[in-house]
């Protein structure tokens, strides 16, 4: 049997539903295995790789191309269903971060080894019995490393990653500063684009909603003083540049509030990075000196202090 046709019949004996039996799914687990047409199952391996690492192991080694554009496929079709059985796990970064990876985990490497062996029939017998609380120890994991925050008095998690932590610093740190007893309209989430959305606010303050990834990762209201703050939250792209002012704009153009445009930052190197791309009439802020502010402003602030 070739080892498509072995790690598809391994994917059915371990109860994978039947749209994760087919060819893309089998050379995922061979790729994430490092599992050769000429090697033998107890050579797996389980080192962290990425969907781009599957692509080119499947055409290197078994002659199949799947173009780059296909790694939503990838991760939809196979490794979210791979994850939910504790199949896989990956190395708890954002989706859209360039080190996100995934491996087999060491239980299911422990069985696979075993295949086409005597071992076989035991081991996969054990590792059945132990697949809901397998299913629960990974899950419980992966909660370990939400990232807890408040918003509008209600407890959410944001998954984890250095953007997300922004994020967290914008709705604790920022707000309570800058944007006393303001209310969050939207926040998204890396893995969850409308974590909390008040679509039905944003719509009667004027704000055109009909293209979401449009919206800035944050959005404040304060209702006190009339106004409404469009944040992003940047640590590798997509600071408030003038294109983005513009756009922000064109969804605003029914707000009658006073508008607000923030670009947020984990830290200065980030903000040397970005600053030549910044929009005048904007905002910058740092959250490792969340008491200040740098204003993109012309002469609105200029004048001696106090």
């Amino acid at each position: 049997m070739s080892k498509i046709n072995e790690a598809k019949n391994i994917l059915k004996l371990i109860g994978m539903p039947v749209p994760q039996q087919n060819d893309l799914c089998g050379y995922t687990l061979l790729a994430l295995l490092g599992l050769k047409e000429d090697s033998s199952w107890y050579e797996v391996s389980n080192d962290f790789i990425r969907i781009h690492d599957i692509i080119v192991f499947t055409e290197e080694n078994y002659g199949i191309h799947y173009a780059e554009n296909s790694r939503e496929t990838f991760r939809k079709s196979a490794l979210q269903n791979f994850k939910i059985a504790a199949l896989i796990e990956d190395n708890a970064q954002p989706t859209n971060s360039p080190n996100y990876r995934y491996k087999v985990t060491k239980e299911a490497l422990d069985l696979l080894k075993a295949y086409g062996t005597n071992k076989w029939e035991k081991k996969i017998k054990k590792y059945l019995k132990r697949n809901e609380s397998l299913i629960s120890k990974y899950e419980n994991k992966r909660a370990m490393t939400k990232i807890p925050v408040q918003i509008n008095g209600t407890n959410f998690t944001f998954s984890t990653g250095s953007h997300n932590k922004l994020q967290k610093a914008i709705i604790e740190e920022f707000a309570p500063r800058f944007a006393p007893n303001a209310i969050v309209l939207y926040v998204g989430d890396t893995k969850d684009k409308s974590l909390y959305k008040d679509y039905t606010k944003l719509s009667e303050l004027g704000i055109e909603i009909g293209d979401h990834d449009k919206l800035p990762d944050v959005v404040l209201y304060s209702k006190e003083k009339g106004w409404i703050y469009f944040i992003e939250a940047v640590t590798s792209v997509g600071p408030i540049s003038s294109k983005r002012l513009i756009e922000f704009e064109q969804m605003s153009e029914n707000c009658h509030s006073g508008k607000v445009f923030v670009t947020a930052f984990l830290d200065m190197k980030t903000f040397k990075k970005f600053a030549d791309s910044l929009a005048w009439e904007t905002e910058a802020w740092l959250s490792e000196m969340p008491d200040h502010m740098i204003h993109l402003n012309g002469d609105k602030f200029l004048g001696p202090r106090n």
